[in-house]
């Protein structure tokens, strides 16, 4: 698949960075399922960029354009330094994380608790901008607020605050976060989404690109907020039901072309497995992020099974594809 140029003005649709999920592995399926979505990497510290192993933390398939960068940190200085190893791999985009509400994250000083502390996200990210080439947009991912914080008039200034450093590009999870008493998957689904917040902003503030995240599983609901903002982010209905994926991205896209079959995308992934094969990479690495392409489908329980029993064992390879393909057919 040949490069898209990257526009952010047209691409209105993508896949959440989600961590231990959205690996390039991943990223590669989804690329195929949504050939005009914006992928995201899971999120990556700055000072791992900077002192980790490149090749592993930011390594890439040339067919996963256009595909972001999602930073963690809080140093002006350290994501200034990652923005710009990670133009130079590549990346169209770098986001930074203001909406992760982890543990691990909230020691970092980095991640939702930062939505507290918007003058140094400012700061954050004027320093990225710097550091970035003009064609690599530095966008941020955030919250409506965190713990007491109630007040859209707050959340708007935070926005506020962002832009005037030089930010047009948000990506708002449609809820706020709480930081203690609340564990993440808690924290994706008890707080109230409140779309109205995010279609206020985008009201009132027309010159930024506003895109919403939350609670967005299906066809139906994606058509409908899309009047009211430039974009959707999908997050785990993308994962745990990837043929979703492909059918909004057909629709959504005006394709003259008909969906593809759950069977014809898979198979369309041979070369890419047995490239990977052929480097010593494991299936199981690859085909746990097709768990659920059959979901919901007859013999989709025997295809799951026949992947992750078999795909872990020394030497499993596209014979044992074939076979789950095969489950489906007669299950």
């Amino acid at each position: 698949m040949s490069r898209q140029p990257y526009d952010p003005a047209t691409h209105g649709l993508s896949v959440a960075p989600m961590m231990d999920w959205t690996d390039r592995h991943c990223r590669v399926f989804h690329r195929l399922l949504a050939p005009h979505a914006r992928l995201y990497t899971e999120m990556v510290h700055a000072q791992a960029v900077i002192h980790g192993d490149r090749e592993r933390l930011l390594g890439f398939d040339p067919v996963e354009h256009p595909v972001a960068l999602q930073l963690g940190g809080s140093d002006p200085g350290h994501l200034a330094q990652a923005t710009r190893i990670g133009a130079d791999w590549g990346y169209d985009e770098v986001n930074l994380n203001v909406g992760c509400p982890s543990d691990r994250v909230q020691a970092g000083r980095f991640g939702a608790c930062l939505m507290k502390e918007p003058a140094l996200v400012a700061d954050a990210v004027a320093a990225m901008i710097a550091a970035a080439p003009a064609h690599v947009p530095v966008t941020v991912k955030c919250r409506l607020g965190v713990d007491e914080m109630e007040d859209y008039e707050v959340f708007r200034a935070f926005v506020d605050g962002v832009a005037a450093a030089g930010c047009t590009h948000f990506v708002v999870h449609a809820r706020k976060a709480w930081l203690q008493g609340l564990s993440p998957k808690e924290n994706r689904e008890i707080p109230p989404l409140r779309y109205d917040w995010v279609y206020r902003l985008k009201r009132e503030r027309a010159d930024l690109r506003i895109e919403i995240n939350g609670g967005l599983a299906t066809l139906e609901q994606v058509q409908a907020v899309m009047p009211e903002v430039d974009g959707v982010m999908i997050g785990r209905a993308a994962y745990h039901e990837p043929y979703r994926l492909h059918l909004m991205d057909r629709a959504l896209f005006a394709s003259t072309l008909p969906p593809r079959t759950r069977a014809q995308l898979l198979e369309s992934m041979r070369p890419y497995v047995e490239d990977c094969l052929s480097r010593g990479i494991a299936l199981k690495h690859q085909s746990r992020h097709w768990l659920g392409l059959f979901h919901g489908q007859p013999g989709g329980r025997l295809f799951r099974q026949v992947l992750s029993e078999g795909a872990p064992r020394a030497g499993a390879g596209w014979s044992l594809v074939e076979r789950a393909l095969e489950a489906t057919r007669t299950g």
